[in-house]
């Protein structure tokens, strides 16, 4: 008879600490700006700052005129990807990732299909494609420019349609360090200079997805890339992959030469941007996020930037004018304080090295 085996399981602290080798938490990183961007797949950026605080956390010696300089380089670039939310990805990532979610965009005009009644949705690509291509346009000069040509459709839908059915990317300076600017849009190949690419394989995806995420479910990875229908590639995968079991019995995946640290591990204080995706790449979020403190770091749909102590979510904070405002979840004894203390400091000069700020404790949530 058969001996029948069982995959090794895998506690909250065990996937913890993987998780946090991979996102570069662990300890600083020397990668460069640019290979950061590439291993973590992008970063999320629905707001200007947050890549930059992201890197900030992970890598050694980072300066934020490095990720700034890449953008006015146009070595990365900002546009709509995974859950059709914006990502800062490398120029590659930006001309094959956007393909492969592609389907993933098409389902979302399903739910604005009322509102496109009557339109061409491929002659819209190819009006859309010419406007943004002639000159970089926001949104709404992208919707009135379309709008003579479809008079009783829902202008808004017209817009999404046009940022669903083509790659587009935010042109600087939106997006730089200390720059401001409104959203203005052209197409990938016309920012980049080349032609789109062919869709990144869904199983080179998969393999880049553990290295950066892992080790995880399909269901973990779905909810990174926000498609569906993703096991397939996982099971042809399957002859190069260790299986583990999360606590719940879950399938988790990993690579066979991916750090998997010591539960016991280290894991410094580390001050994360709203939306970090080490806080939305997972189905199961409990590798990060405890049980007590789900939902903490949200608010409708706005994200807190958010603090870890030991590896885990245990506050938030904010920075003003005048201070840094650190709200943990639970008091910290005088040793944990110094170094959130020294890791604020950190932050604060390598992102504001001009600035002066107080770091204060707010008062601890419940």
């Amino acid at each position: 008879m058969a001996k029948t085996t069982t995959a090794p399981v895998l506690g909250a602290r065990a996937l913890n600490r993987a998780t946090l080798e991979r996102q570069l938490l662990l300890t600083r990183s020397p990668l460069t700006a640019h290979e950061a961007v590439s291993h973590l797949l992008g970063l999320q950026a629905q707001n200007v700052k947050p890549p930059y605080y992201a890197l900030a956390a992970r890598l050694d010696g980072f300066a934020p005129e490095q990720l700034s300089r890449l953008m006015a380089d146009r070595a990365v670039a900002r546009m709509v990807t995974l859950r059709s939310t914006i990502h800062t990805h490398t120029a590659d990532d930006c001309l094959t990732l956007r393909p492969l979610v592609q389907p993933a965009r098409a389902r979302e005009l399903s739910a604005f299909r009322k509102g496109l009644t009557g339109v061409d949705l491929d002659r819209l690509a190819v009006l859309a494609r010419d406007l943004v291509e002639e000159m970089p346009r926001t949104l709404k000069q992208l919707r009135e420019a379309l709008q003579p040509h479809w008079p009783d459709a829902d202008p808004q839908a017209l817009g999404i349609a046009a940022r669903c059915t083509l790659p587009l990317v935010q042109v600087t300076p939106r997006g730089l360090w200390g720059a401001s600017g409104q959203v203005a849009l052209t197409t990938a190949e016309h920012w980049l200079g080349r032609p789109t690419e062919p869709p990144a394989g869904p199983d080179a995806t998969v393999l880049r997805y553990l290295a950066a995420f892992g080790p995880a479910s399909v269901k973990d990875m779905q909810i990174w890339a926000g498609l569906t229908r993703l096991r397939d590639a996982f099971e042809r995968l399957r002859p190069r992959l260790l299986t583990f079991r999360d606590e719940r019995g879950v399938e988790l995946f990993d690579l066979p030469d991916a750090p998997r640290p010591d539960p016991d591990t280290p894991a410094p204080p580390r001050f994360l941007p709203e939306f970090d995706n080490l806080l939305l790449s997972h189905a199961d979020r409990s590798r990060v996020v405890p049980t007590e403190h789900r939902g903490r770091s949200w608010q409708g749909n706005q994200a807190y930037r958010t603090l870890l102590l030991d590896g885990f979510l245990a506050g938030l904070w904010a920075l003003d004018q005048q201070a840094l405002v650190i709200e943990p979840f639970t008091a910290p004894g005088r040793t944990l304080r110094a170094q959130i203390t020294a890791e604020a400091e950190h932050m604060l000069a390598t992102l504001h090295p001009e600035s002066s700020y107080d770091i204060r404790f707010g008062t601890v949530r419940r």
